[in-house]
């Protein structure tokens, strides 16, 4: 198994980021999931990464995707699913993962011990290589959050955040064709490193002075 995975190699899959399911999962707040689904939306973007996004029906529990996430996907296709918990059982979402030709699958979803977890394991089945991207995933509660993820990694799965992902794609600061676009998504979903970059910033503007 090689232990990182690149945007030559993988397919970003976005699993029911609905707001039917904002009042539900306690693990994580609204605020960081929209942010990590977000941060993973426009990684596929900055990289040309396949993505693959998929959910039920407007009208369905899980609702509309987040406005922040719709916005960020634009006219960008939506697997729709009729109910199945591994979206594998569905054959629209298998056609849309083949289509890929990626074997890697950097996974994200509402709720992990539902939906996420369910897709992982059917991944793992399939033969797949799979990360679960944990900030961008969130449960009920953060005991049943911990459950899912000790399940997944004992089946194989890989855990790994947004930014983990970003880096994994840029590897280098030399990358100067995505230098950009990593800056500006560390910079706006990353508070800690904005205000470094602005620290630094500030740093060398008085040592030039």
């Amino acid at each position: 198994m090689a232990w990182k995975v690149t945007a030559a190699d993988s397919a970003i899959v976005l699993i029911d980021h609905g707001i039917g399911f904002a009042n539900l999962f306690r693990s994580h707040t609204v605020a960081e999931n929209v942010n990590g689904v977000v941060a993973l939306a426009r990684i596929a973007r900055i990289y040309g990464v396949p993505l693959i996004v998929t959910s039920g029906p407007d009208n369905s529990p899980v609702g509309p995707l987040y406005p922040q996430l719709a916005a960020v996907l634009g006219d960008h296709p939506v697997v729709l699913r009729s109910g199945a918990f591994d979206a594998f059982e569905e054959e629209a979402f298998t056609r849309a993962i083949e289509a890929t030709g990626r074997q890697r699958l950097v996974m994200a979803g509402l709720m992990t011990e539902g939906c996420l977890l369910h897709t992982a394991l059917g991944a793992v089945e399939q033969g797949y290589e799979v990360r679960a991207v944990l900030d961008a995933s969130a449960c009920v509660t953060t005991e049943t959050h911990e459950l899912a993820v000790r399940r997944m990694t004992q089946a194989g799965v890989i855990p790994t955040s947004w930014l983990s992902v970003a880096a994994e794609y840029q590897v280098t600061w030399a990358n100067a064709e995505t230098a950009d676009g990593f800056r500006d998504l560390v910079g706006g979903h990353s508070p800690t490193f904005a205000m470094q970059g602005a620290m630094q910033a500030n740093i060398e503007r008085h040592a030039a002075s």
